[in-house]
């Protein structure tokens, strides 16, 4: 991962490709910017980037952590651009972001997935024991409406 660099300073944020990525996801499908920039402002945020063809940095990947950075936190936001993806650089983002000293002695970390669990797996999480026990309040269609 010698090409990209993670960085955890928000004022190097890319926040239109933010934007951008997460207004098409399937998890925040049509997200107004100035949700985006909140969430940004009030969450604990990691960056990967990479140099760009002019020797510049672009940003490729992010993660944002919500988190007291006493004893929870919960994962939302990650995604690396497709053409960075298969290279191991989500993988090192939320190593990253695991081993980042304000982090490491949270008791609890949750995120939800559609489909990264294998990834997820490899850097210790599991499934919810007792899926019973949580529940939910979720507007799906707060952004689309």
């Amino acid at each position: 991962m010698s090409d990209y660099r993670i960085s955890f300073d928000k004022a190097e944020l890319d926040l239109d490709l933010i934007h951008a990525f997460l207004s098409g996801s399937y998890w925040a499908k049509g997200i107004p910017r100035h949700i985006v920039e909140t969430s940004i402002r009030n969450s604990f945020c990691a960056a990967v980037f990479a140099k760009d063809e002019a020797g510049q940095d672009e940003q490729v990947g992010f993660a944002r952590l919500i988190t007291d950075f006493a004893t929870f936190a919960y994962l939302a936001d990650v995604f690396v651009l497709p053409a960075h993806r298969g290279k191991g650089v989500g993988m090192q983002m939320l190593e990253a972001v695991q081993a980042h000293p304000e982090l490491t002695g949270l008791r609890r970390w949750l995120l939800f997935t559609r489909d990264m669990q294998p990834l997820y797996a490899r850097l210790g999480w599991t499934p919810i024991p007792h899926p019973e026990r949580c529940m939910e309040r979720h507007d799906v269609d707060l952004y689309t409406r």
